[in-house]
């Protein structure tokens, strides 16, 4: 079949390499226009381009993929279908309607649940052990497309939004394979795939941020899944306000619940060379390593020598 891609980032790259080596013919790629911000990257911000010229790939990045000339462009290929993973721009019915079989998306929950840009973060937020990869027949809703192919897998106890995500892009390989063979002997008229269940449905929003604000009210258990959910980005943080000191911003890394005597959340409940321990809503966190503001990264018994914190010191809402 002619396809045209449509991604972005890292999360597309496993499937756009099974495509590209497949029998299936790429068209084109579709990115996202790089936006120069003037500062140096560490890394690539656009890995689906990268890889479509490296391959010698046609690429688009229209900053509008709905506008009329886009679409033009599109039909004018006479696309058989698109595939689209991690690409940053909703696609309208007229631009869906460019490829003969429409679209499918690639979209890293077990949908219904967790529609939206980051359903991997909030998968772990809410404590979810088991989550998965699910390939949608695109609809001009939000991840509402019936659903073609699905691979689940457990979470790690102690898995992280970065740790996740690369497995589960690997994982959709396999049913997007099966998706797109399942349309390529399609009729065009059978019902196709499973319709989702909007009762079920839950959103998965971009993430701010403020979205990594630590709210020591909750309970530990919540507040371990939040900080295992927003790395790489936003971070969780928080501020320490030692006894008479300025108070010192800190991203908190890795922690533990344990056990607590209890106290106002927030509270330093141990501070010696072995842990640092703090109250919540619930129980409590053992920090396990933080990053202090314009610091390295450290672990909890480096940041208890280096600076002091003591029993009674609070950390809390900057």
């Amino acid at each position: 079949m002619r396809i045209v891609f449509f991604g972005t980032g890292p999360f597309a790259i496993p499937a756009c390499q099974w495509i590209c080596q497949s029998e299936h013919v790429v068209q084109a790629v579709v990115t996202r226009p790089i936006l120069d911000s003037g500062k140096r990257r560490k890394t690539s911000e656009n890995p689906v381009r990268d890889l479509a010229e490296s391959l010698g790939l046609a690429v688009m990045s229209p900053t509008d993929v709905n506008s009329p000339t886009t679409v033009r462009q599109l039909s004018e290929l006479e696309p058989d279908l698109f595939f689209v993973c991690d690409y940053g721009q909703i696609l309208s019915r007229e631009c869906l309607a460019a490829a003969r079989l429409g679209g499918i998306n690639l979209h890293g929950s077990l949908l219904p649940k967790y529609r939206g840009a980051a359903p991997v973060n909030w998968a772990i937020y809410h404590g979810e052990t088991e989550t998965g990869v699910t390939v949608i027949h695109m609809s001009a809703k939000l991840d509402a497309g019936p659903c073609l192919a699905v691979d689940k897998t457990t979470v790690v106890a102690d898995e992280t939004a970065a740790e996740l995500e690369p497995r589960l892009a690997q994982l959709g390989v396999r049913p997007v394979a099966k998706a797109i063979e399942m349309l390529h002997q399609w009729d065009g008229q059978s019902p196709l795939g499973v319709p989702q269940d909007a009762k079920r449905a839950s959103k998965a929003p971009r993430l701010k941020k403020q979205s990594g604000l630590i709210d020591w009210r909750e309970s530990a258990e919540q507040i371990f899944n939040q900080i295992r959910a927003f790395q790489p980005w936003p971070g969780s943080f928080t501020q320490w306000q030692g006894q008479n000191r300025e108070p010192v911003r800190v991203i908190l890394h890795q922690v533990a619940p344990v056990e607590s005597t209890g106290g106002p959340p927030g509270i330093v409940l141990a501070a010696d060379n072995d842990q640092l321990t703090v109250q919540t809503g619930q129980g409590g966190i053992q920090i396990l390593s933080l990053q202090p503001a314009g610091k390295r990264k450290m672990d909890g018994a480096a940041f208890v020598r280096g600076y002091q914190p003591q029993v009674g010191d609070l950390f809390k809402n900057p």
